[in-house]
């Protein structure tokens, strides 16, 4: 979970200009209709350069850059949100971004409140003493 929080923060970051501003914020919320519980929504908003409209259907798809000039080690790989979206569902969650070009951008993952939010399952190993 440090990197689906850590990515949306780094790219905050590297897309917002001296005195912008970077604002995390977490709350509970209602889950949808058809899922009962709380969900977790953990925001990450900026006040950077922003996400075109026609480009917000796919800033979590793998590889794509919203700047096609940037090379891959000034701009990122167009990993980071792809990895960002197969952890938040890999844990039951989804992941959502809006944006207002030169105004704000804010990353949401939501992600399961509670016991049902222990994560996927990974067989355990079993350890024996010598």
């Amino acid at each position: 979970m440090r990197q689906a929080l850590g990515n949306p923060m780094s790219i905050a970051v590297r897309h917002t200009p001296p005195g912008g501003t970077i604002t995390p914020t977490a709350h509970r919320a209602p889950r949808t209709a058809h899922r009962t519980g709380d969900d977790a929504i953990i925001q990450v908003a900026d006040t950077g350069s922003g996400i075109e409209p026609k480009d917000l259907s796919q800033v979590f798809d793998r590889f794509w850059r919203a700047e096609k000039s940037r090379s891959r080690h000034s701009g990122g790989g167009g990993l980071g949100l792809s990895i960002v979206r197969q952890l938040v569902e890999a844990h039951g969650g989804t992941v959502c971004a809006t944006s207002v070009p030169g105004t704000e951008t804010v990353f949401s993952p939501r992600l399961p409140a509670g016991s049902q939010s222990a994560g996927p399952q990974v067989p355990r190993r079993e350890t024996r003493a010598v």
